[in-house]
């Protein structure tokens, strides 16, 4: 699969380049980042360059991690990452902002970019977001977004040699009011209620931030 770019009201979503290393790395710094995004600590910039070098291009190639950059529309530095990748067929989206860009709104709008390429270029019948869970700022974009809650997932994910619970949302083309390749047949729980395991479409909250990036 060949890198594509996506615009939005306010911003760029491009491949990440060699130029942006300083920029990755400067992010990654973030104790935040560190805490919730599986990413080296402490991060180096042999771990940028990595990851922008041979990482991305890779996912891209083999059409199973594709990341963009998130810059200005009128250009300036990366402000943060979002991926669409699968392993398994399930697509799933990540994200990370550098601190200083954070609670404008600009993830939710990179996010919502990438779901509707996912969708209407990929494919894509189901686009799923996790966290850990305690991530609230992962949390409030994603719903925001218009993911809906599932549920939690125990012990799904392995993070700093600890298995972690971990949230998990889903968006389906209809949530973007995109048509999609088969009808779907929700059942009678599905709800805006809160059920055992997890919720539907649980109250948000205010703040934007992380999740996991293209394995920056």
């Amino acid at each position: 699969m060949e890198p594509v770019t996506l615009t939005t009201e306010r911003l760029l979503l491009r491949p990440l380049t060699p130029d942006d290393v300083n920029d990755v790395l400067a992010a990654c710094q973030d104790p935040e980042i560190q805490r919730w995004v599986p990413v080296p600590a402490p991060y180096e910039r042999q771990h940028a360059e990595h990851f922008i070098t041979c990482l991305v291009p890779d996912g891209w190639r083999t059409g199973t991690n594709c990341t963009f950059g998130v810059v200005p529309r009128d250009g300036g530095p990366v402000m943060g990452a979002v991926n669409a990748h699968s392993q398994t067929g399930t697509w799933e989206i990540g994200y990370w902002t550098a601190r200083e860009h954070r609670g404008r709104g600009y993830t939710a709008e990179a996010v919502r970019a990438v779901a509707h390429w996912a969708f209407t270029e990929l494919g894509a019948q189901r686009l799923e977001w996790r966290a850990e869970a305690g991530n609230v700022a992962s949390r409030a974009v994603a719903e925001k977004t218009g993911f809906v809650m599932e549920g939690v997932l125990r012990a799904a994910l392995l993070n700093r040699d600890t298995l972690r619970d971990v949230w998990i949302g889903a968006l389906l083309p209809s949530d973007l009011g995109l048509p999609g390749a088969h009808p779907y047949l929700p059942s009678q729980e599905v709800s805006g209620e809160q059920c055992a395991g997890g919720w539907r479409g649980g109250p948000g909250v205010s703040a934007e931030g992380l999740n996991r990036p293209a394995r920056a």
